[in-house]
């Protein structure tokens, strides 16, 4: 994996924590909620590239069982941090979201990838970790995954559309997609991209 974020954690450029402002945590929220039945606890969660711990801290807010799996030491700390302020006690592991750590385990019934798959990895590398997400996941468990449409982008997220996340996550249907509620601030090369959420179901 790239030093990049290793780097853009380092320095403190991390515009990618824009995505926990409004209108995006009200989308964001509804999602979740699709994904609870009765009361809490729902069961248990696994954000692939959690990186500060943000939506892995509101997961165990709301009542999730979490394990957070990010490769940047810096966005882990900050992500225990968070939590702590938080009054909650997700699980963060440092690893490799293309070969999960044993600790993870599996029986997840729901899986956030808020960034990872559409970012800078290799077609081979999201084969492997659409592979991970399979063996860590329960039967019929859900995968939110958030992509930006595919392009040539310089050292931006090169980005994936349907048919890329179909041919990696072989295992597992798209049920829904639906644009991401950008809010009036955001960049012109994040509108330019068309962000996009995805559901999918494991077969």
């Amino acid at each position: 994996m790239s030093v990049a974020y290793r780097l853009l954690y380092a320095v403190g450029f991390t515009p990618w924590e824009q995505m926990a402002q409004s209108p995006i945590t009200e989308q964001i929220a509804t999602m979740f909620e699709r994904e609870e039945a009765g009361d809490p606890p729902f069961g248990t969660a696994l954000d692939l590239g959690c990186g500060s711990g943000i939506w892995a801290v509101e997961l165990a807010r709301r009542g999730w069982g979490v394990t957070g799996v990010d490769f940047v030491a810096k966005a882990l700390r900050r992500a225990r941090e968070r939590s702590a302020e938080a009054g909650v006690e997700p699980r963060f592991l440092q690893g490799d979201v293309t070969s999960l750590p044993d600790e993870v385990g599996s029986g997840y019934r729901l899986l956030l990838d808020f960034g990872c798959f559409h970012d800078e990895l290799s077609d081979e590398q999201r084969v492997a970790e659409a592979r991970q997400a399979t063996a860590a996941a329960s039967p019929e468990a859900s995968l939110l995954l958030m992509a930006w449409k595919p392009g040539r982008r310089g050292p931006l997220p090169r980005g994936a559309g349907r048919e890329e996340i179909a041919a990696a996550f072989t295992d597992w249907e798209i049920e829904d997609e639906q644009p991401m509620n950008l809010p009036e601030q955001a960049p012109g090369y994040v509108r330019r991209a068309d962000p996009v959420f995805y559901r999918l179901r494991r077969r």
